[in-house]
């Protein structure tokens, strides 16, 4: 049986599954974005926005939708994988199922706690209503067929003039129990007025076992909010994540995303941002780091729609053996969006002979008053800088390793918290195979 042809029979069981409400807004919702993931089916490389991303080889395997065993881990099993030393709240899932074990909920002064319990509770319907799928809606198959299927991932609500005392952690964990498994979280962010929040986000497979992860996150940022997301992906080479995340800017909002690509197999990264009030401010930052057969597509859009925002994009890249890098960015302007100033920028540099990047960064201005910039480049380290450093006792290897750390500097000097900063430092140097005794 093809994939598609499972998924509409698992998605008949779900609807039975999760025994919802048939007269309720969300059950709707999920009929019609089976329907549109029905006629839409998978994307190809015959669609321009995955021109440079083939999903076949992902696609061939027997997913199951659901895992016929909930296993459980200990803390000890998990515990490399998760910031420690730092206070959190933690949201935690194995297997697509919730972990109350090893997670760490809120009720008080703020809602951090669990999307099945937020669709099914009386109290969170007017919020679910007003905000689920609203972003999501009909952007791609991918994030359709997420909503067909959505039940489990994180709920958090800031309320107006809160301060998150401490950082949100949303880790997924893939155990193995399953041969091939399927795995769709559905988070949704609610910033509220004058609110700030840290939120840190990891998918991490514990097998060889093939796993697939689609993930969408629906973001929305009130006046004056305040919102940073790190994405942390160094899962292993069986897993392939498809990560969608829509944000939505009321004025005077900040919002940050930030996304690090270590590993895993095939990684798409869809990130859109909407800003629909004055004074917006956003961030995407993104640094790959990719080698063997991997492959990671960004593919990003701020859609400027009010006055005097501002948007700041820098992807930088670094790719060796046979990986594979794809940049697709694309900033519209539309015409009530005057003085916008927009900046995009996409570097990277090639390692091995083999590795490839394909890059396309695009501006759509139908503004006049606007500061607008775009650029990219592709190449190798600088051969001068190389010998001269080598010149003055630093050995090649560690010479080439602290060009390309400088080269990261940039996507890395925003990153807040102090313990994750750390651990982005020693995945790179771990992937750089090299020792260098300084943080960046």
């Amino acid at each position: 049986m093809e994939l598609k042809e499972k998924l509409a029979s698992s998605f008949l069981a779900f609807e039975n599954k999760v025994d919802i409400d048939t007269t309720s807004k969300v059950h709707d919702i999920r009929t019609e974005a089976f329907g549109a993931f029905e006629s839409k089916g998978f994307p190809t490389k015959k669609d321009e926005e995955w021109k440079y991303t083939s999903l076949n080889a992902v696609l061939k395997h027997d997913y199951n939708v659901f895992p016929k065993a909930i296993p459980t881990l200990a803390y000890e099993q998990v515990k490399k994988f998760l910031l420690n030393e730092t206070d959190c709240y933690n949201l935690i899932f194995i297997d697509g199922v919730f972990s109350s074990f090893l997670s760490e909920t809120t009720h008080d002064g703020l809602d951090v706690c669990v999307m099945s319990a937020a669709l099914e509770k009386p109290k969170y319907k007017m919020v679910i209503d007003a905000y689920f799928n609203q972003l999501a809606n009909k952007k791609n198959s991918l994030s359709d067929l997420n909503t067909a299927f959505s039940n489990e991932g994180a709920y958090i609500q800031i309320p107006k003039n809160t301060v998150v005392p401490k950082p949100i952690q949303i880790v997924n964990f893939s155990t193995g129990t399953e041969k091939e498994l399927l795995i769709q979280p559905r988070n949704l962010v609610i910033v509220g007025e004058n609110a700030h929040v840290q939120i840190v986000e990891r998918h991490q497979s514990l097998t060889e076992n093939n796993t697939l992860t689609n993930s969408v996150t629906e973001i929305f940022v009130k006046t004056r909010g305040i919102v940073d997301v790190y994405k942390m992906q160094n899962d292993r080479a069986s897993a392939s994540l498809i990560d969608s995340t829509f944000v939505s800017q009321e004025r005077d909002s900040v919002a940050s995303v930030h996304t690090f690509s270590f590993g895993g197999n095939l990684t798409r990264n869809n990130l859109e941002f909407y800003q629909e009030g004055t004074h917006c401010v956003s961030h995407l930052n993104g640094i790959s780091i990719l080698n063997e057969k991997q492959h990671v597509d960004n593919h990003t859009l701020v859609k400027h729609k009010a006055p005097n925002c501002e948007s700041h994009e820098m992807y930088k890249g670094i790719y060796d053996d046979r990986a594979t890098g794809v940049f697709n960015g694309k900033v519209i302007v539309e015409q009530a969006a005057q003085k916008i100033n927009a900046f995009q920028q996409n570097n990277n540099i090639i390692v091995g002979d083999k590795a490839s990047v394909n890059t396309k960064p695009q501006l759509e201005i139908f503004a006049d008053d606007v500061k607008c910039s775009h650029g990219c480049t592709i190449g190798q380290l600088d051969e001068s800088a190389l010998f001269y450093m080598q010149q003055r006792g630093i050995p090649k290897k560690e010479a080439k390793a602290l060009l390309m750390y400088a080269f990261s500097n940039d996507a890395l000097k925003d990153v807040k918290i102090p313990e994750l900063k750390a651990q982005l430092n020693k995945i790179i140097a771990h992937k750089l195979d090299v020792k260098i005794g300084f943080d960046l």
